[in-house]
Order: structure tokens, then C-alpha cells, then sequence
């Protein structure tokens, strides 16, 4: 998959885990990171507990949801760690 495609399911992934999970957000950019980190958690998740080989393989709904699953388990990691509370 390539970089642009990976930016744009990133860019959708992280916008759907701010929505879903409330909260102040993480901006454009930071959103973005998330959702391409997500996609990255996710699609090792469902390689291993799945045996779903190239989970996240372009701009489609699999690898959508498979990266927006892996931003929400990011979100919630990361506001475990910092305290941080959705309002």
C-alpha cells in the first residue's frame, strides 16, 4: 500500500476514533499519526489473533475498520497513560 493511501486511511481512522471516543482530539496531525499507528496495531492484531495476512491493504472498509479499531486501542492506551479523561 502505498504512503498516500496509508495517510488517507490514517487520516479516517484517526478522525473516527476522535469521534467515537470523545474528547478534546489531537488535531489534524495528531489524528492523522493515530489513525497511521492504529492501522499499523490493528493490522498486527489481526494478523496474529486472526490469521488476517495484509489486514490493512488500501482504501477500502476492511482496512478502515481495521485501522480504526487499532486508533481507538491507541486513544485508550494513551489516555490510560497520561490520566487523561474524555469530557
Amino acid at each position: 500500500m502505498g504512503i498516500l493511501a496509508w495517510i488517507v486511511v490514517g487520516l479516517i481512522a484517526g478522525w473516527l476514533a476522535g469521534l467515537v471516543m470523545r474528547g478534546g482530539g489531537y488535531g489534524i496531525l495528531g489524528n492523522m499519526v493515530i489513525g497511521i499507528v492504529g492501522a499499523l496495531i490493528g493490522g498486527f492484531l489481526a494478523s496474529a489473533l486472526f490469521n488476517m495476512p495484509n489486514a490493512v491493504n488500501g482504501i477500502n472498509i476492511p482496512s478502515v475498520l481495521v485501522a480504526f479499531l487499532g486508533s481507538v486501542i491507541l486513544v485508550a492506551i494513551l489516555r490510560a497513560l497520561s490520566g487523561r479523561r474524555a469530557l
